[in-house]
């Protein structure tokens, strides 16, 4: 295990008036280098109130130490892209864990627990900060890749997509800790933040880095749509989580999504103006979507079947 450090970056000088524009270009240069080497950074003072976190992650941790018939009450509807309510891992998943799945606030889709009685709001604030949160990310993701002013806000302009999970992994045992197996994500970013048990790991060339919970802090990975629009100039972090013995990790994941009808492929800016080949074909992303969900609920015998972005991308 490496003893490496996730870079940290101070978001404040993007909430402050005036002209901090020093400040600012050095965060987006320590962003820009994470995504480029690895796909993976924390953020600090980012908009999101400490105080909103704790009592997300306690909540989450009350609903889950709730008996399965209560939990099941808000067990998911077919018709979402996505199944929006509590879900177990089926027994022979590798992944240990089970999770409660929500869509933006106003998204019919959604199947709230009705216990705790304040988990709904304290969901939804959330939800409308981390979106906004996104909303920056992105603005400094597209500035970092040198893209047009707004580009991948237009691009991306649908958050009805948009999805967060409340994850609860059970305690490690003797024989195995596996929490959530080896990926990267399908979507453009996605924000974390955990309990003091920690857990998630990132790997960076090939060796894993546990990334060290601390307090209000954020982390942030970029996912495989940015990957693929960028013609790999940023890399989609491959990472996992180790459950620890003894005790359960509580956490929250909120993946910035794109609308499932939109086309994904190498943008021209990292291709044809660079004289770059592609290196990916291009594809509608709920398809992708449906492919990486299949992996979950029909895990392959061999890990080579397990689909990812490498599906789509072209041989040299």
């Amino acid at each position: 295990m490496v003893s490496s450090v996730i870079p940290i970056v101070d978001l404040s000088p993007f909430f402050r008036d005036g002209d901090h524009q020093g400040d600012k270009n050095k965060a987006m240069e320590a962003i820009g280098q994470a995504c480029s080497e690895y796909g993976f950074f924390q953020i600090v003072k980012h908009g999101v109130k400490h105080d909103l976190m704790s009592q997300a992650l306690h909540l989450s941790k009350t609903f889950f130490e709730y008996p399965d018939e209560e939990k099941l009450k808000s067990s998911p509807g077919s018709e979402a892209p996505l199944p929006a309510g509590y879900r177990r891992q089926p027994k022979h998943s590798q992944d240990k864990n089970e999770y409660l799945l929500l869509f933006p606030p106003q998204s019919n889709f959604n199947v709230y627990p009705k216990n705790p009685p304040e988990f709904r709001e304290v969901f939804e604030e959330i939800f409308s900060h981390l979106t906004r949160t996104g909303i920056l990310v992105e603005s400094i993701l597209n500035e970092c890749l040198g893209l047009p002013p707004n580009f991948l806000k237009e691009y991306n302009h649908d958050r009805s997509w948009d999805f967060m999970t409340a994850l609860h992994y059970f305690p490690a045992t003797k024989i195995e800790n596996n929490g959530l197996s080896e990926h990267e994500d399908g979507n453009l970013i996605t924000f974390v933040f955990q309990d003091e048990a920690g857990g998630l790991e990132v790997c960076k060339n090939g060796e894993w880095i546990p990334v060290t919970p601390a307090e209000a802090t954020i982390v942030v990975n970029v996912g495989d749509v940015i990957q693929v629009l960028s013609n790999n100039k940023f890399k989609s972090a491959t990472h996992r989580v180790v459950r620890p013995e003894g005790r359960s990790r509580y956490s929250y994941a909120f993946f910035y999504n794109l609308q499932g009808d939109k086309w994904v492929e190498p943008l021209s800016q990292f291709t044809n103006e660079i004289g770059e080949p592609p290196k990916y074909r291009g594809f509608l992303y709920k398809e992708y979507q449906q492919l990486r969900m299949r992996n979950k609920t029909h895990p392959p015998s061999r890990p080579e079947d397990v689909i990812h972005i490498t599906h789509y991308a072209i041989s040299t």
